[in-house]
């Protein structure tokens, strides 16, 4: 089991920044890949970001490149999402997720926080 508690949303201006944070805890971490997820009002949860723990094998959706940068400590076993040049259009609930790095699917989630962009 992995045990996941994001934390860092808030409100903030367009062309501002934010930094989310994901402590895990549970197990070891070295077989998962760690991963950001977003949901607008509205619309399906989409894919942002993701890291595997051990490390390299960095992604990010097309939609985020260039302005957010995912990073993991192993020291703290928190996973991080710097989010800078924010857009209204990054306005969700974001949740931090982890799989096995042989699974396709992320199995396990936190609670989500909300990250509120205006124009």
């Amino acid at each position: 089991q992995v045990q996941l508690v994001e934390s860092g949303g808030g409100f903030v201006q367009a062309g501002g920044s934010l930094r989310l944070s994901c402590a895990a805890s549970g197990r070891t971490f070295s077989g998962l890949v760690m991963g950001w997820f977003r949901q607008a009002p509205g619309k399906e949860r989409e894919f942002v970001a993701s890291i595997r723990w051990s490390g390299g094998s960095i992604d990010y959706a097309d939609s985020v490149k260039g302005r957010f940068t995912i990073s993991r400590d192993n020291a703290k076993n928190t996973v991080a999402l710097q989010m800078n040049s924010l857009k209204p259009e990054d306005t969700a609930v974001y949740y931090c997720a982890a799989r096995l790095i042989i699974r396709r699917e992320y199995n396990y989630w936190g609670q989500g926080t909300q990250v509120t962009v205006s124009s």
